[in-house]
């Protein structure tokens, strides 16, 4: 058959809330870096004006043609070995896009996916389509979902009431102050189109999404909001990391075995957690500088830009200061801290640091008859809130900025013992925290619940163990673990359990 025809008959076969979708996915605001062509980023009128168009004349003739030409694009394109480009990119999103909407062209190339995916170095795990969905995008698409055309409609009025922002921005004249988002589909390629003008204008990015939820604010519940949704609970939904669908990110698991009993359990632990929240895990066991030095040229790949976190275990012996490795050296656990999260491939992503060593030799000793033989170690502010918001200083949009980001932030560091102090060890099961740690986020009581949440009730359970030294003073003390945060947004764990597909590689 023709491929023109092919093409016709595909998009025929496509509503057009499902093309708004697509286009919206397609079009995703954050390309990999460093990648060739990277500079080559999609135009302003590519994202926005057929969605413009479309709201404008209720005519999806302009979004038809992206589409189409998209397809052209990917027909004659030849996968280079080696080199990762553009359209490499661009032809996973789209494969990923039609996979997730159930609408993947019959004549869609996917021999070219593998070639591509072969060029980004992926594994088995690795090519499940799910990984190359943008978790942002996932999000939003979630957000306009739960808002009727009238929600959207509000928040068009709003926007628009906002000249310096939108001064000069010749789409926002095309589509007019009043819409009618009735028509099947056009709500969505309305909500859309604030997106990707907001991300465009630097107001909103993956974490900072206060602009797009001061517009969901001024809605009015009554006639905005799918049944069953609220305000709150939309403008909640963006308050969270973009986790969504499998996989939950990347783990790497460094272990130190030498010296240290019952280190293998620590691994098979932490890579059980691991697989269970859903995560693509790595494991290096008697990790050395030159392995973490190797690690970190790993991580900057261009691939590791499709996770949405980052996780990593760290269990070694250590003093207050630093950490041993395998070979009997040490590096300072601030530096090790400091030059993960600097790692452009999981910037403005939640990046987990669970550091399992000593930090110290001091103890917090119980003393007293009752306590001899006991231990376990033997075997917005408000939006709605005017009258507050009037008493704050007003910070306008003109000394705000989301463009520069400290290489700390979206970082998280939990400690398993408090500084200058022990971290206790059992002699077959290692360490107690890395025990006890696992035990909450596999319970069912943690589906859903925040990170933050599950480690306090860690610290709680942790602090009511009874340790007993090993040497012969036989001391018995407790252990206090806690974190360190620098997060914007709440971590939540996957709700649902996300296995691995059956057939990882592209669909045949």
């Amino acid at each position: 058959m023709d491929e023109v025809i092919q093409v016709t008959q595909w998009l025929s076969s496509i509503t057009p809330r499902k093309k708004a979708k697509l286009f919206f996915f397609t079009t995703h605001a954050d390309a990999p870096s460093p990648m060739v062509g990277s500079n080559d980023v999609d135009t302003h009128e590519e994202t926005q004006l057929p969605l413009a168009t479309t709201v404008a004349l209720h005519n999806f003739k302009n979004i038809d043609e992206f589409l189409k030409k998209k397809v052209n694009t990917f027909s004659c394109y030849n996968v280079i070995e080696n080199e990762i480009t553009k359209t490499d990119y661009e032809y996973l999103r789209f494969y990923s896009a039609c996979k997730y909407l159930d609408v993947v062209p019959p004549f869609l190339d996917l021999e070219k996916i593998s070639a591509i995916q072969n060029k980004f170095e992926m594994t088995d795990e690795e090519r499940d389509y799910r990984l190359l969905l943008d978790s942002a995008d996932l999000v939003l698409e979630k957000v306009c979902d739960s808002l009727k055309p009238a929600g959207v409609s509000q928040m068009w009025t709003a926007l628009r009431k906002d000249r310096n922002l939108i001064r000069g921005v010749k789409t926002i004249d095309i589509i007019g102050f009043f819409v009618d988002p009735n028509p099947t589909g056009i709500k969505e390629c309305l909500f859309f189109f604030i997106v990707r003008f907001l991300q465009k204008a630097d107001k909103i990015n993956r974490v900072n999404t206060n602009r797009l939820e001061r517009l969901i604010a001024q809605c009015d519940e009554s006639s905005s909001c799918e049944e069953g949704k609220t305000i709150d609970f939309i403008i909640d939904s963006l308050r969270f990391y973009p986790t969504e669908l499998y996989p939950f990110g990347f783990c790497l698991i460094m272990c130190v075995i030498e010296g240290r009993d019952g280190a293998m359990q620590e691994i098979e632990k932490t890579m059980e957690i691991s697989r269970h929240l859903g995560m693509i895990t790595h494991t290096e066991k008697n990790p050395t500088k030159e392995t973490i030095e190797l690690v970190k040229k790993e991580l900057m790949k261009p691939k590791y830009q499709f996770y949405s976190s980052f996780t990593c275990w760290f269990m070694s012996h250590g003093d207050s200061n630093s950490m041993v490795l395998a070979d009997g050296e040490t590096i300072e656990r601030e530096w090790f801290l400091t030059s993960f999260p600097d790692i452009s491939t999981f910037q403005l992503k939640p990046k987990v640091f669970f550091m399992v060593s000593c930090r110290g030799a001091n103890k917090f000793s119980l003393k007293g008859d009752e306590f001899e033989g006991q231990s376990a170690t033997c075997d917005y502010y408000d939006i709605g809130s005017a009258l507050i918001r009037n008493r704050m200083l007003d910070i306008t949009d003109s000394v705000r900025d989301i463009s520069y980001v400290q290489p700390m932030m979206d970082t998280l560091v939990a400690y398993s013992t408090i500084l200058d102090h022990l971290s206790g060890r059992a002699n077959t099961h290692g360490s107690i925290y890395v025990d006890r740690a696992c035990v909450p986020m596999s319970e069912n009581i943690s589906r859903g619940r925040s990170l933050t949440e599950i480690l306090e009730h860690l610290s709680q359970d942790l602090h009511e163990i009874l340790q007993e030294t090993m040497d012969e003073d036989r001391i018995v003390y407790k252990q206090a673990c806690h974190y360190d945060s620098f997060f914007r947004k709440t971590l939540k764990l996957p709700y649902t359990r996300h296995p691995k597909e059956d057939v990882h590689s592209a669909p045949q």
